[in-house]
């Protein structure tokens, strides 16, 4: 068995949306990113104070059994531990990073599940996403929903399982979200997805971009459907690139534009990695080059470059500046945060604009919102 499943969870909201991105995608290599490396590491170490017991902060400045190329930090300690704590607090029966196999719907489908937990008739599948870019939602969350399928087909008659609860921790956006569905609708949901798996395995599948799908899509770069996609959103409603003014726009064009400014954005940042990744292969691209991007003077040596400072400015040589709450408590643990508790705030977050099918609550707002 792969690795990783043709038809993965991870990558539901991909091929669910986008029958045609698998055959696209086949044969692409995925790029080693340090952030993949890095999250890895978080789910390491979550396994292992989850089964071993302890604290995240005991393995502080330790390489971790399976990944070396990551130490664990002060700060991914204290992030670890708010995902380790909430499932803990979650208690019944429970079983981390665990397998499951959810073939019964989509064909080879196994994935791995942070942690599942079944207490009565309820089961909790729960997602630890170390991540800090994307904020990702519980509400008919695909990843979710389809590890809960092979997770009640793997362990379902342990338990009369009636309820099922879909559970996101990001602790770097201080966001966790829950969601909860009869077993009933799981199931139906089930056979829904299974007939849009049967049509990604067709020669023909259809490409249909959407900024869901193509965010993550390693074949978007190359991909004509996205392009032709965005020639339609630039040039549709516009005769020329010498685009009017915002002010002199219609609300329809002014919709369009913005519904499609990620899947945009998205696909020239593609296309430019790709040209990026052939020229620095030595293959060569017409018209561009590498060249020496902008860097920050540095210290070689910061032990000697602070002594000298300090004798020549004395404490002028550093700065203070008090922790961030956040890093108040990671640096005092669970424990002794408790006692400053009452000194911390958090204040309204400055409005911004989301589609209407996003599931943050509508804000009121009023002129004395704005300088």
């Amino acid at each position: 068995m792969a690795s990783h499943a043709k038809l993965s969870a991870s990558g539901s909201d991909r091929w669910i949306n986008c029958p045609g991105s698998v055959k696209a995608e086949a044969g692409i290599k995925e790029q080693n990113r340090s952030y993949a490396q890095e999250g890895t590491c978080a789910h390491e170490l979550a396994e292992l104070v989850l089964i071993n017991g302890g604290s995240c902060f005991e393995w502080i400045g330790q390489p971790l059994i399976e990944n070396n190329a990551f130490t664990v930090t002060q700060e991914m300690a204290g992030y670890v531990q708010e995902y380790v704590d909430y499932v803990q607090s979650v208690g019944g029966f429970q079983m981390h990073e665990q397998q499951v196999d959810y073939s019964a719907w989509v064909p080879e489908g196994f994935g791995t599940s942070d942690a599942i937990c079944i207490h009565g008739d309820l089961m909790t599948c729960i997602d630890l996403k170390y991540g800090k870019g994307v904020t990702v939602h519980a509400e008919k969350n695909s990843q979710g929903m389809l590890y809960a399928l092979g997770a009640y087909s793997d362990f379902g008659d342990l338990q009369e399982i009636k309820r099922i609860k879909i559970v996101i921790v990001q602790p770097r956006k201080d966001h966790i979200s829950e969601w909860e569905l009869s077993l009933a609708d799981l199931l139906k949901w089930g056979e829904w997805v299974s007939q849009k798996a049967e049509d990604c395995l067709q020669p023909d599948a259809e490409r249909v971009p959407g900024e869901k799908q193509c965010l993550f899509c390693k074949a978007k770069a190359t991909c004509p459907a996205l392009l032709k996609k965005t020639q339609e959103v630039i040039l549709s409603d516009f005769d020329n690139l010498d685009l009017p003014e915002v002010s002199n726009l219609t609300d329809a064009q002014m919709r369009k534009a913005l519904d499609s400014k990620q899947l945009v954005i998205g696909w020239l940042n593609a296309v430019e990695a790709h040209i990026s990744e052939r020229v620095s292969s030595g293959k060569g691209f017409q018209g561009y080059k590498l060249v020496e991007g902008r860097a920050v003077r540095a210290w070689q040596d910061e032990k000697a470059a602070a002594e000298k400072l300090q004798s020549l400015l004395d404490e002028a040589a550093f700065e203070k500046k008090l922790l961030s709450p956040a890093k108040a408590e990671k640096a005092l643990g669970k424990v002794k945060a408790a006692e400053i508790k009452d000194l911390i705030f958090k204040p309204k977050g400055k409005p911004v604009l989301a589609r209407e099918d996003d599931p943050r609550e509508s804000v009121q707002i009023s002129a004395d919102d704005f300088d």
